[in-house]
């Protein structure tokens, strides 16, 4: 079954239902860090359950190598975090651990280069806003383990979160993706 097109008037009515939504949740509210009264050390050692118990040393030891290596590791503390912040509500799959170094090339089926996610082992249901915070975190601890001036980590951080919201909004404009196996909407080419 194919995927009805979008008119103009239903990518309106989504612009007009998020700018109410942001009345609720302004951009100022999320300066809020979130709770941050918490032990760490605790939220990994609840978090490396289930996992292959052999690796869990050789997971903490790449960990303590740097303060971004232990950011790459430690999503879970920043979900505990980031739980009771303002968010606009909209839960979606997220992939709970959008950092810099998650990002990355490969070829579509069609031999086409293409960028993006490439680790989904955090993956779970929750705001959007916690990932492009979690994006934006992660180049500020790179930046500033690699001694960057203060400076160049903001004007980093400034390019990409304004890229996000180009992006979006750019893709809002292409109605909905196709879940059909047909070429999806949001195929696009951007230089990077």
């Amino acid at each position: 079954m194919e995927t009805p097109a979008e008119t103009p008037e239903d990518i309106l009515s989504r612009r007009k239902a998020g700018k109410v939504t942001r009345k609720h949740v302004p951009r100022r509210a999320h300066a809020a860090i979130g709770n941050v009264d918490r032990d760490p050390v605790e939220l990994l050692q609840v978090n490396s359950a289930g996992r292959v118990e052999r690796l869990v040393p050789l997971r903490y030891g790449r960990m303590i190598e740097s303060p971004f290596t232990f950011y790459r590791g430690s999503a879970i503390v920043q979900a505990h975090d980031l739980a009771g912040t303002p968010n606009a509500g909209l839960a979606i799959q997220i992939c709970g651990d959008a950092h810099l170094a998650n990002f990355g090339g490969f070829a579509s089926p069609e031999r086409s280069l293409l960028f993006d996610l490439n680790d989904f082992d955090e993956t779970s249901v929750g705001p959007w806003e916690w990932d492009l915070k979690r994006l934006a975190a992660s180049f500020t601890v790179a930046a500033r383990h690699l001694r960057h001036k203060r400076g160049v980590a903001d004007d980093v951080v400034y390019r990409v979160v304004r890229t996000y919201q180009e992006r979006m909004a750019e893709y809002a404009q292409m109605g909905r993706v196709c879940a059909d196996g047909h070429p999806g909407y949001l195929v696009r080419r951007h230089h990077l």
